[in-house]
């Protein structure tokens, strides 16, 4: 497929959002925000700039209350310094011609003591102690994580309250939607599977009840801020941070046709492991696409290639790359050329100042 008729490059109506191609980067946390407030900062809004070229900047992720924190550095969106921090990137992107939604984010049991206020355990749909994951904290190491703590079933209806201001405090500070993280075995991916999820109230047990904590954060968003500009990210067979179901399908089928009934803008979905192999198990990701009527978006070690034949084939209307997009911010313009990508290196991945995080070159 020549470059000027590569699907990849025309714009794409994605709910209220024109977008100019059909390149997404993907959320990758990078550990750079304000020590002690976890605000964003300039060096943030320096490093998306850098990537505006992109039909649409999904964010890292970010926490929508303090108790949902799960590694150091990360940014909120809870408090007015983080507004503040947040508007300095919407801004600086928007005069730069892109488009930036935020991804809401409780990590779950995927957390240390010592990044929960009151130094108290982290909480989750049940107390299963995730075995041999690991977090960074704030003394700059990755540390065990512990057994969480089983939410009440009376706190559940706070969290959800969380996310619904957390998505109006994104479209404050400018950005244009936001994506809610269901994915990568962070709370709503500990309540969808029988992996994590052993409770017996109304929140466990059959597929019905562990859809439901899911559902009702995304139907409290919309409600908020409407589906046009809501999206989900899903990674159905990942085994990420330890969280898997005996059957996946039978939790994400009924999901996704959930969702579509909702008319959410977009599913973001994770092919295979995240940041990993492709193989999916036998789970069929084109009968899944198949359950949802508005935008699929497929990630997960994609190609140019790879991402041309999805989208021309029709199955995906949107491609999001990660990795790629850590050392090449004009990551649209050399897929566009066929030009060589820089790679990237470890060091700076998590934390650090501006040493692999905005002096990755462009091309000449």
């Amino acid at each position: 497929m020549s470059t000027e008729a590569s699907c990849l490059f025309q714009p794409f109506q994605l709910g209220d959002l024109l977008l100019k191609n059909r390149i997404v980067m993907a959320p990758l946390t990078r550990n750079r925000a304000i020590p002690g407030t976890d605000a964003p900062q300039a060096l943030n809004a320096e490093y998306y700039v850098q990537r505006a070229s992109a039909g649409l900047i999904i964010s890292e992720a970010t926490q929508i209350s303090p108790t949902a924190k799960g590694y150091a550095w990360t940014p909120g969106i809870y408090s007015p310094e983080q507004l503040a921090g947040w508007r300095l990137v919407t801004d600086a992107v928007h005069a730069h011609g892109g488009l930036i939604v935020a991804q809401l984010w409780h990590v779950g049991r995927i957390s240390h003591p010592s990044l929960q206020p009151g130094s108290v355990d982290p909480v989750a749909p049940s107390a299963i102690q995730p075995l041999e994951q690991k977090t960074f904290v704030e003394s700059n190491e990755f540390v065990d994580i512990g057994m969480p703590r089983a939410l009440e079933l009376h706190e559940i209806a706070g969290i959800i309250e969380d996310y619904r201001q957390a998505a109006r405090n994104a479209i404050d500070a400018g950005f244009d939607g936001v994506e809610i993280h269901a994915a990568n075995g962070y709370l709503i991916h500990q309540f969808l599977c029988d992996g994590s999820n052993q409770r017996t109230d109304e929140y466990g047990g059959s597929v019905s009840n562990r859809l439901r904590f899911g559902l009702e954060v995304v139907r409290a968003i919309v409600a908020e801020i409407g589906a046009a500009r809501t999206g989900i990210r899903l990674s159905p067979v990942s085994p990420a941070n330890g969280v898997f179901d005996s059957d996946p399908a039978a939790v994400f089928f009924p999901l996704v046709r959930e969702l579509s009934r909702l008319k959410l803008a977009f599913v973001h979905v994770i092919e295979g492991a995240t940041g990993g192999p492709r193989e999916f198990h036998g789970f069929d990701f084109h009968a899944l696409r198949a359950e949802f009527d508005g935008a699929w978006m497929v990630n997960n070690g994609y190609t140019k290639e790879m991402a041309e034949e999805a989208i021309s084939s029709g199955y995906a209307d949107l491609v999001a790359f990660g990795r790629p997009y850590i050392a090449n911010p004009d990551l649209v313009e050399r897929l566009r050329r066929n030009a060589p990508l820089n790679q990237y290196e470890r060091k700076g991945l998590y934390g650090g100042g501006v040493e692999g995080y905005t002096d990755y070159p462009a091309l000449g």
